[in-house]
């Protein structure tokens, strides 16, 4: 009995000791060693399109997939029209996703002060979906935070230049005025 005890101990601890233990800095080690820093093409891919939702409620929309512009009239509710960008001004915005390496994970939410952050109502929030090369990336920009993140501000660059586009073209200056406001 005492030998049965004595071996099952034995492989007990045998296999214990091919269970290699780690620490949490090995842990995260590991996983930073897994990750790979991943770059956009060079030349904007054929696939490659976005639709972005921002706003109050993200009711306004620009989507490439669709060819749409949805705009917010606040009390009389949204309107579509059709909105297309030209190969230059896709190749343009491309050029710019490209600039912020859009594929990679940002950083939204910004470190809390003191253990808190500034928190602001009402705010707007911005909805990334982009396509490339087959795959979709997406990112939520929450404008509820008094001091947004550096790649909270990018993307909000960013969506801001691709709204000065939209609002230049004649399908939108055609739209209805919003009427009321947001408080």
């Amino acid at each position: 009995m005492k030998r049965l005890l004595f071996f099952i101990l034995f492989a007990f601890v045998l296999n214990a000791c091919h269970q290699p233990i780690k620490d949490s800095n090995e842990v995260d080690f590991i996983r930073s060693n897994e990750s790979t820093v991943q770059t956009m093409p060079e030349d904007m891919p054929n696939d490659f399109g976005f639709s972005i939702q921002f706003g109050m409620g993200k009711k306004n929309e620009i989507n490439t997939f669709e060819g749409t512009v949805t705009k917010d009239l606040i009390t009389d509710g949204i309107t579509t029209a059709a909105v297309t960008f030209t190969d230059e001004e896709m190749n343009e915005i491309y050029e710019k996703m490209k600039e912020l390496n859009i594929i990679e994970t940002k950083k939204i939410i910004p470190e809390p002060i003191d253990g808190t952050n500034c928190i602001q109502e009402p705010h707007e929030e911005d909805e990334w979906k982009i396509t490339i090369n087959g795959e979709t990336i997406s990112h939520t920009v929450s404008g509820a935070y008094c001091e947004p993140t550096n790649d909270a501000k990018q993307l909000i660059e960013l969506r801001n230049y691709v709204f000065s586009i939209i609002r230049s073209k004649e399908e939108y200056i055609e739209l209805p005025e919003s009427k009321g406001r947001y408080q």
